[in-house]
């Protein structure tokens, strides 16, 4: 079955990953591509032998030979494409920060319900490779059940004169907060959900420079702290910062009542019964796995796998999770998830 992709947004992990990907699946074909200017069109055209280059994406999504959409957008628009997307009948690929805010992705939750295409988010890429053997071991009870989660995401560094990012406007990101859903996104697959939570957060530098002249507020948190209580009744704590330099970046904890699991530097560290410390966790060459996401894409559209990462149910568990962030923040007060 041959395969004729669209893209909507050829940005940075787009080009990198995406599109490359694609290109490497025998029958996948990339025809068009759509990006914020014709020119910036024109330029992934020509490096990856793009046929054609649209202005307006809905021309691209309601094209006769487009079968399937990859959208690269920053946040603003992920909703928007993905309806008009699924609406024409097209299977859709839509980049990590499912949307806006959780009443967008519970549209795209109930549009894809609704079709018979495929309709899946880029998942969380921290630490697939270990993730089927430690999900085994956690079904197993190998870590008895769990109490401790910690989560550490500090990176960046201080620098007030940098110009103003996409990520730090909220008009672009929405309530997404640095990696804070991806995070939670990979702390459910062993943890599962949350009940409720609360949260702090701080602003360093209220104004940055904008790229399109003048100064512009930063409405988008550079510190964050979340303390959660699961449904499992553990506690997770979650710090992010996109002003610490020196920090650990993408680092999770487990604790559990038997043993304890670590996902730190691209790999996975266990302490079970009877250790003194972490070890790291081998991982049999039959049970790792990796990024795979446009094969994992392309497999679901011609032999109906089910999409596992992340489909766009899942992604409203994460984006549940976000909402209770920007309430909490903004009520200053403790947040039950299943009253959103």
């Amino acid at each position: 079955m041959s395969l004729r992709i669209g893209i909507v947004g050829a940005g940075a992990n787009t080009r990198s990953r995406h599109i490359p990907g694609f290109q490497e699946i025998d029958g996948v074909e990339v025809i068009a591509v759509c990006n914020r200017t014709r020119e910036s069109g024109q330029k992934a055209a020509d490096e990856f032998g793009i046929a054609r280059v649209y202005e307006n994406w809905l021309d691209l999504v309601q094209a006769d030979d487009v079968d399937a959409v990859c959208i690269g957008t920053w946040p603003y628009l992920h909703c928007e494409i993905s309806l008009a997307t699924l609406e024409a009948g097209k299977h859709v690929l839509t980049e990590a920060r499912m949307a806006m805010d959780l009443a967008e992705a519970r549209r795209m939750q109930a549009t894809a319900a609704g079709s018979d295409r495929v309709a899946m988010i880029v998942p969380a890429p921290f630490y697939l490779e270990s993730e089927p053997t430690l999900l085994e071991m956690v079904a197993e009870g190998a870590f008895g059940d769990l109490l401790e989660i910690h989560v550490n995401a500090l990176g960046g560094g201080w620098d007030p004169s940098a110009p103003l990012h996409w990520r730090q406007r909220r008009d672009l990101s929405g309530q997404n907060i640095m990696s804070m859903g991806i995070l939670n996104e990979t702390v459910r697959r062993y943890a599962g959900h949350d009940r409720s939570l609360i949260a702090q957060a701080h602003t360093f530098t209220p104004k940055r420079h904008s790229p399109e002249g003048g100064t512009r507020a930063v409405d988008v948190p550079e510190s964050l702290g979340v303390v959660s209580h699961l449904e499992n009744d553990a506690t997770a704590v979650y710090h992010l910062s996109s002003v610490a330099k020196h920090g650990r970046g993408g680092e999770i904890e487990a604790h559990g009542t038997k043993g304890a699991f670590k996902l730190e530097g691209g790999s996975a560290y266990v302490a079970l019964e009877g250790d003194d410390d972490f070890r790291v966790l081998e991982i049999s060459p039959e049970k790792a796995w990796g990024w795979d996401v446009e094969a994992d894409f392309v497999n679901a559209i011609r032999d109906s796998k089910p999409v596992t990462h992340t489909n766009f149910d899942d992604g409203v568990k994460y984006m549940t999770f976000t909402e209770a962030v920007q309430v909490s923040l903004s009520e200053g007060r403790k947040v039950e998830l299943a009253s959103l």
